[in-house]
């Protein structure tokens, strides 16, 4: 299938499908799963351990196999739209739903949560560069190269600028796939097995190991387990099950560069891109899964909301671990800002073909941003968590069930149909994450206590 193809073969009657309008179709399967699946990962899956602490091994798994069938069929239904509509950009799925207001409407979402995972990152950054680098080198403790404002003005010039100015999205697979090659080497690193000479630190515990061997990490944990054991089942607070199904909804979310990843790749049909986010989301399931099983069976319910502020600062291996989270959510950040710059460009200039002074100049702009608001906005985390509570659901569940709802022609499914009542009751759903992560925000505003871990 080439450009200007249709997007499904020609049935039998002779009625056409609809032509998509935006195909480029260059990048490959292979490729298209690695930018998803780098879409979908975020520094969330440090919080994951804490979760199956809070509901037990089974409900965790339980939640965690709902939810990505969830998010896969989110992304079925943006595909069904997109189909319909002919265009694949999720500000003309609101457009054709709610005319201009739903396309500024879907376009300021993305904007604003994709604004806010690229500065949760840089946050990451600017807070672990630092230790990083004086765990490594401690000679160098006194230099500006120790300076969190500096690092992530060098990390976004030198690293993500060059990455963000890629004309295509596609070709940002080769470094998705290092920065899930480096997500891999913290899952090995945090397996229980692994386990090495390094330091636990283990908040309020009476058992303070340190050098600890393979064998005395044998003795530790099951030291560890008569004091917390393991729980398969167990029934969480109110407060633990509430704030874990949002946190884990949030960790599926990828949904802005799906279109955008659609419209690049090579002999484009529905089908095939559904199986690219079904493998994406699998693959990240599994990962998410195992991560929190190794952090789990290391600390078990000791386990805090960061899984590796339990470990060592001075081993040389968990600052490795470290250097790896950095180096996979610096380079996440180019495939955030994609989404970005391409609803910037729906909104100001719709109708314009591409230039490079617009792309390059909305990539500065964008980085400038966001490092500004890193570096002067000490609490920023309240300000993005308020809205990415707001903006998460409304992309994985509300916005993609009414568009299927508005853009599906009644004709063809009607309002009683058995797919509208489920995207409707999809949307719904949506709603009841949106009231419940609003409500334990401003809970941890109140009391000032962190119940959540992760973005």
């Amino acid at each position: 299938m080439t450009e200007g193809d249709t997007f499904l073969p020609n049935r039998s009657n002779g009625r056409t499908e609809t032509q998509f309008t935006d195909c480029n179709g260059k990048t490959s399967f292979g490729m298209s799963i690695l930018n998803l699946s780098n879409a979908i990962i975020g520094s969330g899956i440090l919080g994951l351990a804490y979760a199956m602490a809070n509901t037990g091994i089974i409900f965790f798994v339980i939640l965690l196999i709902l939810i990505a069938v969830l998010s896969a069929y989110s992304i079925h239904l943006l595909l069904e739209s997109a189909g319909v509509v002919g265009i694949r950009a999720y500000e003309q799925l609101g457009y054709h739903a709610f005319g201009q207001p739903g396309k500024i409407l879907a376009a300021c979402i993305i904007i604003l949560h994709n604004i806010g995972a690229m500065s949760s990152y840089l946050f990451i950054v600017k807070i672990e560069l630092p230790h990083i680098i004086q765990g490594l080198w401690p000679d160098i403790s006194d230099y500006w190269l120790v300076d969190g404002k500096y690092l992530i003005i060098i990390v976004s010039v030198i690293f993500i600028l060059p990455l963000a100015l890629m004309k295509q999205i596609g070709y940002l697979g080769y470094t998705s796939g290092f920065s899930l090659s480096c997500m891999v080497f913290f899952l090995i690193s945090v397996s229980p097995l692994s386990i090495r000479l390094h330091t636990v630190y283990m908040y309020q515990s009476t058992l303070i190991m340190t050098e600890i061997s393979l064998s005395q990490s044998v003795l530790m944990n099951t030291a560890i387990t008569k004091l917390y054991p393991v729980k398969a089942y167990t029934t969480p607070p109110m407060t633990c099950t509430a704030f874990t199904i949002p946190i884990m909804a949030f960790a599926f979310v990828c949904h802005p560069e799906v279109l955008p990843i659609y419209t690049e790749l090579k002999n484009p049909s529905k089908k095939r891109m559904q199986t690219v986010a079904n493998i994406s989301i699998l693959v990240m399931s599994v990962m998410y899964l195992l991560t929190a099983i190794f952090g789990y069976l290391t600390f078990y319910g000791n386990v805090e909301s960061e899984l590796l502020e339990m470990y060592s600062k001075k081993d040389i291996l968990i600052l490795c671990v470290r250097l790896a989270v950095l180096i996979a959510v610096t380079l996440t950040v180019p495939v955030v800002l994609f989404p970005i710059r391409r609803a910037i460009l729906q909104l100001l200039f719709p109708d314009k073909p591409f230039h490079w002074v617009r792309h390059i100049s909305i990539a500065v702009c964008l980085l400038f941003l966001v490092n500004l608001l890193v570096i002067f906005v000490a609490k920023i985390r309240d300000i993005f968590g308020f809205i990415g509570a707001t903006s998460a659901p409304s992309l994985i569940f509300i916005l993609p069930g009414i568009f299927y709802i508005c853009i599906v022609p009644k004709d063809k499914e009607p309002l009683k149909s058995r797919p509208k009542i489920q995207a409707i009751l999809f949307v719904t759903l949506g709603f009841i994450l949106m009231i419940m992560s609003i409500t334990f925000i401003i809970i941890e505003w109140v009391t000032g206590k962190k119940i959540s871990g992760g973005h």
